[in-house]
């Protein structure tokens, strides 16, 4: 059973961060606690530790994480000899792994090192660690003929060095040759082969970077428009339509500072989004005036506008040797990493073969990863009602990269790409609509008609209805051109589910429409139910309540076991309350006999063993509870918000159930991760409702 993944190469300029980021992501899916260790650092700043730290919030003292830096190993080796060096570094690896279940390895960097055969060192130092390796070669500017030669060579060179290799990768190859080096690599070796075509925006600095580098100051310009790539640059010294013509998506424009008329052109084309730039970097120390500033800062709002002393000649000599690294300060960068590796790499295949030794525990990491990859495994649409927010477009950007979903947003078409792309986001290949413009609100006039012709709708006043980007999402859903919708970002509840009370209605076998949360505590996760719908739902509601939230649970990985709450544990209250959901419970026991289910209990006895041993001795329930029903959404809902804020737990949700088809809200105060996990919590929700309805 592998213990540590050693992620190594056998040259520089391969781009195994990629892969180091993709293999940790693996890894955190299958245990809780995963270790870093770094054999050989070089000085300055670990840039991707401190992106995997914040990434996947390690807790690692960075002083562990660090064998020796190379200044230290080139000494040693030098003085007293290779395995003196070696001995060194098993000690301080295993001074890491007796604390964690599974150790990543990031091997040495081939840059700058005065190590005598590299590779030999790493494979050794695999060995002795006991890691697997995975040893990553670099294809960039190489033919594909080289790139199978390298890869194969590269096998024979650390398998033959005794090395466990997991699987090899070929990264940076050309796209148009992906697919032909896969073919030909495939079964050509006794381990699997994955290859990762170039991703320019991934060795692409940000502006923020260049800024950094050359000195810069930032005269227009936000976070957001620093965090762009820079993907191409365009030096104006010519007319403007001369400029204009010779701008690409994504470019950085670099002219002279006192050429006003191409600062605004540029500007004015990224405003209109033909194309959008990543921001103007001006040269020669030249600065427009402050009217020019503010015109600029009117029509692209957070494009970044840099100035440097420079003229632009050795300007562009730095720029061109510049290449973007992976950090904490790029994750949009991470996100794009992340969703090459899921599509290149048979991540099911991989984690399989690294056999990281498995937990019973839940996290909160593990539940958003299993989440992704949930949604992932068979994708579906889902319409995003409020499609110029920024929290929500910068949650389309990260469920597309990552490959998690289709999307349809709506709202004004060139509102939504105006926006997308003054935030730098690449929408790809998302469809946009205008409900007020679209060719389907007349037939959806017609259709909500028909709907609610018992309430007096006409079809003149449905055409005024579906224009609203709720009503027009819920009939795309309710007519099958999309599997779910999310919204609430800033609209209300009310105004994102009654569409969706009045179009798609309940399940047959539902009375009621309820929700719950996932309530992701450092080491489990929980379901509560009901937190935002039902203010006092009787004793038959209760019971759905609380067979619903079991099936929405089992869904999502989390073993029901349900606590039907109160103020009192077993037979010893009694009052209305009480006596509710003691019935409930008796209800749910009668028609879901497979359920495992207590009630009434206190909150303390369902999730504390040693309370439960005094209360409930012997119960299946008590002191394990990972589904809690609350009585009435006043305690539901003031629960879930103090163990969120108390408990620093993450919440997630509220998750809409008893719908025929899945749609969502959101929090208005949602952070971009929420509104993730929630589409892909609905994306999830589509694929069951699909599963149901094609079963016999």
């Amino acid at each position: 059973m592998t213990r540590s993944v050693y992620v190594t190469g056998i040259d520089r300029g391969d781009g195994r961060q990629v892969v180091e980021l993709g293999v940790m992501e693996l890894l955190t899916r299958q245990v809780d606690r995963v270790g870093v260790f770094r054999p050989l650092v070089h000085d300055g700043p670990d840039r991707l530790f401190e992106l995997l730290r914040a990434r996947y919030r390690l807790s690692q003292d960075p002083a562990t994480v660090y064998g020796m830096d190379h200044h230290e190993a080139s000494a040693l080796q030098a003085e007293r000899g290779t395995d003196e060096l070696v001995s060194t570094l098993v000690d301080r690896f295993h001074a890491v792994a007796r604390d964690y279940e599974v150790v990543l390895v990031l091997g040495s960097d081939f840059a700058d090192t005065q190590l005598p055969d590299e590779l030999s060192l790493n494979a050794r130092l695999a060995n002795e660690f006991g890691a697997s390796v995975i040893p990553v070669v670099g294809g960039r500017n190489q033919s594909a003929e080289s790139v199978r030669a390298e890869v194969r060579n590269a096998y024979r060179a650390y398998d033959g060095l005794g090395c466990d290799v997991l699987a090899m990768v070929a990264n940076r190859v050309a796209r148009e040759d992906r697919d032909e080096i896969a073919e030909r690599l495939d079964s050509r070796l006794p381990v699997p082969c994955y290859v990762l075509p170039d991703d320019p925006a991934l060795s692409a600095p940000t502006v923020a970077q260049i800024t950094h580098a050359l000195g810069a100051r930032v005269l227009l310009g936000d976070d957001s428009g620093l965090a762009r790539d820079a993907l191409d640059f365009v030096f104006g010294g010519a007319m403007l339509h001369n400029v204009l013509a010779a701008l690409t998506p994504g470019c950085l424009v670099v002219t002279p500072g006192d050429r006003a008329d191409l600062v605004i052109g540029a500007l004015a084309a990224h405003s209109a989004g033909t194309p959008p730039i990543a921001g103007v970097l001006l040269t020669l120390n030249e600065v427009p005036g402050d009217e020019i500033l503010t015109l600029a800062a009117r029509l692209a709002p957070g494009t970044p506008v840099i100035s440097v002393s420079g003229n632009s000649f050795p300007t562009a000599a730095r720029l061109f040797s510049m290449e973007g690294k992976l950090n904490a300060a790029t994750p949009r960068k991470a996100e794009r990493a992340l969703g090459l590796f899921e599509r290149y790499i048979d991540t099911a295949g991989l984690l399989k073969r690294v056999s990281a030794p498995s937990t019973d525990r839940l996290t909160p990491m593990m539940f958003e990863h299993k989440l992704l990859e949930q949604a992932r495994a068979d994708k579906r649409r889902v319409v995003l009602p409020e499609g110029t927010e920024e929290r929500v477009l910068h949650a389309a950007e990260v469920l597309l990269r990552r490959g998690v979903c289709d999307l349809t947003l709506l709202g004004p078409v060139d509102g939504i790409r105006k926006k997308a792309a003054g935030l730098g986001i690449d929408l790809g290949d998302s469809q946009l609509i205008d409900p007020a413009t679209s060719e389907l609100r007349d037939a959806f006039a017609e259709q909500y008609a028909r709907l609610r012709a018992h309430k007096g709708v006409t079809v003149e006043l449905a055409y005024d209805v579906v224009s609203d980007v709720n009503y027009f999402g819920t009939l795309m859903v309710q007519e099958g051109l999309a599997d779910g919708m999310v919204s609430g970002s800033v609209h209300s509840t009310a105004a994102t589910i009654r569409p969706a009370f009045e179009i798609i209605k309940t399940k047959p076998d539902t009375k009621i429409v309820s929700s719950v949360f996932f309530m992701c505590l450092a080491d489990k996760v929980l379901v509560y139910g009901d937190c935002a719908v039902n203010p006092d739902p009787n004793a038959e509601q209760l019971a759905d309540i609380a067979i619903q939230s079991a099936a929405t649970a089992e869904q999502f990985g989390v073993e029901p076991r349900i606590a039907m709450l109160s103020y009192s544990t077993g037979t010893s209250g009694s009052g209305v309350d009480v006596d509710k959901v003691r019935e409930a419970t008796e209800q749910v026991r009668l028609r879901r006999d497979d359920l495992k289910i207590e009630g009434p209990i206190q909150y303390d006895a369902a999730v504390e063993p040693t309370v439960a041993a005094t209360k409930l001795p012997g119960s299946q329930v008590a002191g394990q509870a990972s589904v809690l029903i609350f009585p009435d959404l006043n305690t539901g809902n003031n629960t879930y918000k103090a163990v969120q804020r108390s408990a620093g737990a993450i919440a997630v949700g509220p998750v809409l159930q008893g719908l025929r088809k899945p749609v969502n809200d959101l929090s208005r105060g949602a952070l971009v991760q929420d509104i993730v996990n929630t589409v892909a919590i609905t994306a999830v929700q589509a694929q069951n409702t699909d599963q149901k309805a094609t079963s016999p």
